[in-house]
């Protein structure tokens, strides 16, 4: 998953289910150790990161927008992963997370969703073409 979009690679059936697992297991194990190396993931023109209502779009403005979150370090724990094989690229799969976020000194956990769409790529990987966060409150 370089980040890089274009026409290969591709994803269904029990493959949908292997390739959502793996990249939400890289993708929170990246956040929680160095979340400016995400930008990597995303197209560099195309993709758009919406966080709480506020979209950010291109590889390197989601990166900053992420290294820039209000806290030093958090650990994400999934507690569920959704996929379905998406037609509006072909090869590509829509991924929703739920689960907890811990932030570093704070007492409670904070739930989110998340949502990906990801895109094949020429290099037969996938790029996040768009990603939805939201903190679930209530």
């Amino acid at each position: 998953m370089d980040g890089q979009p274009g026409s290969g690679g591709g994803a269904g059936g029990d493959d949908c289910d292997a390739v959502a697992r793996a990249f939400v297991e890289y993708y929170y194990r990246t956040f929680d150790a160095n979340r400016g190396a995400l930008a990597a993931l995303y197209g560099p023109h195309t993709s758009v990161l919406s966080f709480e209502g506020h979209a950010v779009a291109g590889a390197e403005d989601i990166g900053r927008k992420l290294a820039q979150l209000p806290f030093d370090q958090c650990r994400h724990s999934v507690s569920t992963v959704d996929c379905q094989p998406s037609p509006s690229f072909p090869g590509s799969i829509l991924v929703f997370v739920s689960g907890n976020l811990q932030l570093a000194g704070e007492d409670h956990q904070l739930r989110f969703s998340q949502m990906f769409q990801l895109v094949p790529n020429e290099q037969g990987s996938f790029f996040v073409q768009n990603d939805i966060f939201r903190l679930n409150y209530g």
